[in-house]
């Protein structure tokens, strides 16, 4: 009986010492982690110009009847939820200048240089920071605080800059419009030159301007004067056409304007 209990022992003990040094010589496995990747927010890229920063800052300033930044910001706001939103033009210009939409003029008329500062500030602060004016929210649409209309889908958001924004909301709460894009989904994309002009204002520039030609320079050398031969004062006057070869002064056609002023105004906001 004692001999079992011994050999059990002696058994137990080469089983342990066996176990032990197994584990010894058994490298542990690391633990396996899940890799962690950071999603980057895709981002939806607009192409602007220096034109359409100018036509950024004529909407915020003739339309917040040239209040304050917050004023500037908001109305801001309003051009790029409509630039994002797909259901409006695809450029800055082409949303301000858009029929019946925002205030009469607002492409032509002068713009005090006292405001050019705080219009700029905003300006760049849209453009480049993305910054929105956190209570217009989805809102596409403004008219002057004060005015009732009797609308059902006039969900108003916020007043800001002597104006009353609001998103147009069918029954069921929902945008009657495409929904703007967050701006932190928004790219802006500065290239230069000059924007495509909208199709109203192409209409206000001729398809054929009349070339002036230059009036006579009375400093102008013989050489590089237009040729006129008379027969002498005692027969009818004759015009001679030059001879091949002979000097003959071509006036240069040059543009009608130096730069082309777009007149005319569009109307005014539209519910």
């Amino acid at each position: 009986m004692r001999a079992e209990i011994s050999f059990g022992k002696s058994l137990i003990g080469i089983l342990f010492v066996g176990l032990a040094a197994a584990g010894c010589t058994t490298t542990p496995k690391p633990a396996t982690t899940a890799a962690k990747t950071k999603v980057q927010p895709t981002k939806v890229a607009f192409n602007y110009t220096a034109k359409d920063r100018d036509c950024l800052k004529r909407a915020m300033y003739f339309e917040s009847r040239h209040s304050d930044e917050d004023g500037y910001l908001a109305v801001g706001t309003v051009v790029m939820n409509r630039l994002t939103s797909g259901a409006y033009p695809q450029s800055i210009c082409g949303v301000v200048a858009q029929e019946r939409q925002f205030a009469p003029g607002v492409m032509t008329r002068e713009v005090k240089p006292q405001a050019e500062p705080e219009l700029a500030t905003a300006a760049d602060a849209i453009l480049l920071k993305g910054a929105r004016h956190p209570a217009v929210k989805d809102a596409m649409f403004f008219h002057t605080d004060g005015l009732k209309f009797p609308y059902d889908n006039m969900h108003y958001v916020t007043v800001a800059g002597g104006n009353a924004f609001y998103e147009k909301r069918d029954s069921n709460g929902m945008l009657e419009t495409p929904p703007p894009l967050p701006s932190y989904e928004v790219a802006m994309n500065y290239v230069p030159g000059e924007s495509m002009l909208p199709p109203q204002f192409e209409a206000l520039i001729p398809s054929a301007v009349p070339v002036p030609l230059p009036a006579p320079d009375p400093m102008v050398t013989a050489s590089t004067a237009p040729m006129r031969i008379t027969a002498p004062v005692t027969q009818p006057e004759t015009s001679i056409v030059p001879e091949p070869g002979m000097p003959v002064a071509i006036p240069t056609p040059r543009p009608a304007y130096d730069s082309v002023m777009l007149r005319g105004s569009v109307a005014a906001n539209g519910g």
